[in-house]
């Protein structure tokens, strides 16, 4: 993956929300803050899963393991158990010599220690460039893999919240809170890309896209074999969406295929529902059209949701100085969007006006369109303004203070929401 000069080499993260302790001091210097050593049956099963070589040890005792590739002469010794006498000075010397060690997949283990986490890895097959030989990547292909990394992990974790054939704009808050504490590590050639995702956070979003992916590929054969898209009605159940399928799309095109596999936390066993080891699942730009299709499908079919909305007015526009208007909510209760448009007839919109002037939210209902992804309230009814305590009433205030030029466009007319 292209690099700049001053961009750290240890795994970054997905979504930017914390840093993680991949190499942090306990590693760095193991025990020494008291720091609990992980498990040995862990440590031997991330050296395993990155393709180390067990080279023989004390039969149980311990076991020396030596990395693949040109570092096979930087081996560990890992105790069997945490029974042993040693075990922990051996376990601690392990772990310094991770942190230490040249060979990319320690870091990797370094953070599957550091917080158990479940793996997902990407793969894209691209013809090969006298640059990527050289161990290079460009630019384009290396941002196209992070992107559709990037869409497949949310639509895993918009599944989680929901199942929808189309989502839009609805979940989409909570669904990228759950995926803060994700990471990426990138490896040489910009061809592969590896996500960590905590369990303790997002648990819930490897196994949905784990049936979800799965759910896919049948759906995609099913309809290759018999040109029928029932298949993907069914994958909904699943966690298959609209997202799912654009997200692939994105991961597929300009490749010759492209695969997804995902891996287990050892610290927190098999999830209920899962297999052990789930099978890689792969695409191809046969799957395309399908994929597409199914997209399009997701996108026409989804129903407009019926909804009672609670809001605070943020915007306001209307043509002239009297008659319907449309109004812009930023949504506090009743749906899982930021905004929505509301277009209301004359006495509706005065209501909105005068509930923005004092600061009040407003109420009303109506059904929420997927035109748009569900950003469009029609039929409005019961428009309401909502009585608040002083201190949200406070707060509404002072927000409309800072965006008084929104109101200034209700009665200039002018200005798109």
């Amino acid at each position: 993956m292209h690099r700049s000069m001053d961009e750290p080499t240890g795994p970054a993260e997905l979504f930017g929300a914390r840093a993680h302790p991949a190499v942090s001091r306990e590693y760095a210097d193991p025990g020494g803050d008291g720091t609990p050593l992980p498990d040995p049956a862990v440590l031997t099963a991330l050296l395993h899963r990155y393709g180390w070589q067990r080279r023989g040890g004390a039969a149980g005792r311990y076991s020396r393991w030596a990395p693949p590739g040109p570092f096979a002469g930087a081996s560990l010794l890992v105790p069997e158990n945490a029974a042993f006498p040693d075990a922990e000075d051996l376990l601690a010397e392990a772990l310094t010599a991770l942190s230490r060690s040249a060979a990319p997949s320690a870091q990797d283990i370094l953070v599957s220690l550091a917080v158990p986490s479940d793996e997902v890895r990407w793969w894209r097959e691209v013809p090969e460039s006298a640059a990527g030989a050289a161990g290079a990547s460009g630019w384009a292909e290396a941002e196209e893999l992070r992107s559709a990394a990037r869409q497949i992990l949310l639509a895993g974790a918009l599944a989680a919240r929901g199942r929808a054939g189309y989502h839009g704009a609805r979940h989409r808050r909570k669904a990228r809170a759950a995926l803060d504490g994700t990471l990426i590590g990138p490896a040489p050639g910009g061809r592969r890309l590896t996500a960590f995702v905590p369990v303790e956070s997002g648990r819930a979003v490897a196994v949905q896209l784990c049936h979800a992916l799965h759910a896919t590929r049948e759906a995609v054969d099913y309809q290759r074999a018999t040109g029928g898209m029932e298949a993907f009605d069914s994958a909904v159940a699943a966690g298959v969406s609209r997202e799912l399928t654009e997200a692939l799309v994105t991961l597929v095109r300009g490749s010759e295929g492209a695969g997804i596999d995902l891996r287990w936390a050892p610290a927190a066993g098999t999830p209920d529902g899962c297999p052990a080891r789930p099978a890689p699942v792969e695409f191809s730009p046969g799957d395309l059209p399908a994929l597409r299709s199914a997209g399009a499908r997701y996108l026409r079919e989804e129903p407009a949701a019926p909804v009672r909305i609670t809001g605070a007015v943020v915007r306001l526009r209307r043509s002239g100085p009297r008659g319907a208007g449309i109004v812009r909510l930023r949504v506090l209760a009743g749906a899982e969007v930021a905004h929505v448009r509301v277009e209301l007839d004359e006495e509706a919109y005065r209501i909105a006006g005068h509930a923005h002037l004092v600061g009040l939210p407003l109420r009303v209902e109506g059904r929420l369109e997927r035109r748009g992804g569900f950003r469009r309230l029609t039929g409005a009814s019961q428009v309401a303004p909502v009585q608040v305590d002083e201190a949200e009433r406070d707060r509404l205030m002072k927000s409309l203070q800072e965006n008084v030029d929104f109101f200034e466009e209700a009665c200039a007319g002018e200005g798109p929401l």
